[in-house]
């Protein structure tokens, strides 16, 4: 064989070697990106369930603990227990002068 096709076959060859690991629909970047998306999407299921679960405690506290039901009712509704003076601070209008 000549020198020129020894690099011809080399290159060839090189060449299905890069289209055997790169070529076609899913190559190897698109298995390591979709391997990086995975990986994220499974911390995503990680964060959302502990989302869920403290959801679910506070469900559950507002259901049954008396403590956290009168937080609640005292902060959203502003309701007091007799003998009791409710002092609201209401900020400044910015707009009138």
């Amino acid at each position: 064989m000549t020198r020129g096709r020894q690099v011809l076959a080399a290159l060839v060859v090189a060449g299905m070697a890069y289209y055997a690991v790169e070529g076609g629909e899913y190559g190897t970047l698109d298995l390591l990106s979709l391997r990086k998306q995975a990986k994220g999407e499974r911390e995503a299921i990680v964060r959302l369930r502990m989302e869920v679960d403290s959801l679910v405690r506070e469900e559950h506290a507002l259901a049954t603990d008396p403590v956290t039901q009168e937080k609640v009712a005292r902060e959203l509704y502003g309701m007091i227990r007799p003998g009791e003076i409710l002092y609201q601070v209401v900020p400044r209008d910015s707009t009138a002068r």
